[in-house]
């Protein structure tokens, strides 16, 4: 799948994808296997080289592939996915094989990398596992190199997050609890 609003992002400016503390899907591909959760607790780590964090639980089969593959992306959705992005968070591939199709969740490949991405979201980062295993096991803590880094240019461009342009479908979904998120609000500036 080719969008022509999907652009790729400077790996010196891909932290600023997940510097807003959005919610994000976490995929990943071990073979013919794929699936994608939710996540709420990922963040930038490092600027250059791009580097990010993301706890992923020990139970989930998403976290499996990771470690079968050595690799996942993080995508951060948008309130036109909120019913995706809850499902994906609430069920269990384990227990429901066929998640990804009950949760409607449209995958595509971008430049070659072995991760799928879930399509309409406001920008994706495919990221190579840094193995930490006293972290990964003591904390389900996950350090991934950014190796690509795209955005939805309706909504980032020019490095920059420009929601205040961004109708309420394109805003990104930020967890609370219970299936309630909040959405982006108005930017406001510093003197």
């Amino acid at each position: 799948m080719s969008s022509p609003e999907i652009t790729a992002v400077e790996l010196s400016k891909a932290y600023r994808l997940l510097n807003h503390g959005p919610t994000v899907l976490v995929s990943a591909q071990y073979g013919q296997e794929r699936n994608v959760m939710a996540a709420a607790w990922a963040c930038a780590l490092e600027l250059t080289p791009a580097k990010v964090t993301v706890v992923l639980d020990k139970s989930t089969k998403t976290r499996q592939l990771v470690e079968q593959s050595g690799y996942f992306a993080l995508q951060v959705p948008c309130y036109a996915q909120i019913d995706m992005v809850h499902q994906l968070g609430t069920i269990s591939q384990f227990d429901h094989p066929s998640k990804l199709e009950e949760c409607k969740t449209e995958l595509f490949y971008q430049d070659d990398f072995p991760v799928p991405l879930v399509a309409g979201s406001l920008a994706w980062l495919v990221c190579k596992v840094i193995p930490e295993p006293h972290n990964q096991q003591a904390h389900d803590l996950f350090i991934g190199s950014v190796v690509g880094a795209w955005a939805d240019s309706r909504v980032f461009r020019d490095g920059h997050w420009h929601f205040q342009e961004a109708s309420k479908a394109l805003r990104s979904l930020h967890y609370i609890a219970g299936g309630t998120f909040y959405l982006i609000g108005d930017e406001v500036k510093a003197k």
